[in-house]
C-alpha cells in the first residue's frame, strides 16, 4: 500500500496471518464486488415492475425476463472460471465490468421500442442474458483474486467476505433501484447500469496486476461429499469451504463455478415457472409451489447423508 492507495498486488497473506489482515487484503475486492454487484441489485424490484406495468405483459414474460439473467449466468459460470484461472482473475473483473455496461446499453436501447412491447422485452432479455454473464465474470474474478491473496487456508474467510460484499449489494440496491425508478423510470436503471461498471473498470485498471498460476492439467472440479457445503447436515462452518479448499489452486475459479451453479439453475428455471403459477393459478398458489419446492428439498439431502454413511 503506497500513498494512501490499496494495491491489489500487495503481500499474500501467509499461514500465520490472522482474520484482521485477511479483511484488509480483501477489501479493495469486496468494493469491487459491492459495485459491481449494485447494479444487478438495482433493477431486481424494477424490471418485473417495467415489464409489467410499462410494456403491459403478463406474468410468465415478468419471470422469462428476471429469470433469463440467472440463465446465462449458469451458461458462462465454468467460462467464466476457465477465464479466471488461465487468463487471470483481474481480466476475468474487467471482462465482466464491461459486460455490464454492455447491459446497461441494451436497456436503454430496449426504451426505443416502448411502442412495440414484444421488441422492447426481447431486446431485454439480451440485457439480462449479458448481466448474467457479468454476474459471473466479475464473481469468479473476485473470488479467485481473493484465494490468491488470502491463500487457502483462509477460503472460508474469503468466500464468507466477498459473499457478504454481494449480497450487501443485493440489499442496497433494491430501496436505491426503487426510488431512481420512481423518480426517473427505468431510464434512470439503465444509465446506472451502463455508467457504474465503466467508472469501477477505470479504478481496477489503475491497480496493479496479479496473475494466477498456471494450469499444469486438465481442469477437475469433482471432490467428494461437496453436496454438504449448503447443506443443513454439514459438520462445522468451515465445511462451507471444503470444496473450493481442496481444488488445485490453478483451477479455484473453476471449482467456485461448479459450486454456484445449481443456485443460477434454480433462479433461471423458478422465474419464468413461477410465472406460469401465477398468471394460471393466481399469486397465492406461487408461496404454496415455492414451500413444496423447498420441503422436498429435506428428502433429498436424507438419501445424500445416508448413501455418504454406507
Amino acid at each position: 500500500m503506497t500513498s494512501g492507495v490499496i494495491d491489489l498486488d500487495a503481500g499474500i497473506p501467509g499461514p500465520e496471518s490472522g482474520p484482521r489482515s485477511v479483511v484488509l487484503s480483501l477489501l479493495p475486492i469486496m468494493a469491487v464486488v459491492f459495485i459491481g454487484f449494485l447494479v444487478i441489485g438495482l433493477a431486481l424490484p424494477v424490471v418485473p415492475l417495467h415489464v409489467h406495468q410499462v410494456l403491459g405483459l403478463g406474468t410468465f414474460v415478468v419471470g422469462l425476463v428476471a429469470g433469463s439473467q440467472f440463465a446465462a449466468a449458469l451458461v458462462t459460470r465454468f467460462w467464466s472460471g476457465h477465464l479466471a484461472d488461465s487468463r487471470g482473475a483481474k481480466r476475468a473483473v474487467l471482462v465482466g465490468l464491461l459486460m455490464a455496461t454492455g447491459a446497461g446499453g441494451l436497456y436503454l436501447l430496449s426504451l426505443r421500442f416502448l411502442a412495440s412491447p414484444a421488441t422492447s422485452a426481447t431486446v431485454l432479455i439480451l440485457g439480462r442474458g449479458l448481466l448474467g454473464g457479468a454476474e459471473s465474470c466479475i464473481i469468479r474474478g473476485a473470488m479467485t483474486w481473493g484465494l490468491a491473496l488470502g491463500g487457502a487456508q483462509n477460503t472460508g474467510r474469503v468466500m464468507a467476505w466477498v459473499g457478504t460484499a454481494m449480497y450487501a449489494a443485493y440489499a442496497v440496491g433494491a430501496p436505491v433501484g426503487m426510488t431512481l425508478y420512481d423518480r426517473d423510470g427505468f431510464t434512470a436503471i439503465a444509465a446506472a447500469t451502463a455508467l457504474v461498471p465503466l467508472a469501477t473498470r477505470l479504478v481496477v485498471c489503475r491497480n496493479g496486476r496479479w496473475r494466477p498460476p498456471r494450469t499444469s492439467g486438465p481442469d477437475s472440479w469433482a471432490w467428494r461429499g461437496s453436496w454438504r457445503c449448503p447443506a443443513w447436515g454439514s459438520p462445522s462452518a468451515a465445511s462451507a469451504s471444503e470444496a473450493v479448499r481442496r481444488a488445485p489452486a490453478e483451477s479455484r475459479g473453476l471449482a467456485m463455478g461448479a459450486y454456484t451453479a445449481f443456485l443460477d439453475i434454480a433462479l433461471g428455471v423458478a422465474n419464468p415457472a413461477l410465472g406460469l403459477v401465477a398468471s394460471g393459478a393466481g399469486l397465492g398458489a406461487v408461496f404454496l409451489v415455492s414451500s413444496l419446492v423447498v420441503l422436498s428439498s429435506g428428502s433429498v439431502d436424507l438419501r445424500l447423508m445416508n448413501g455418504d454413511n454406507e
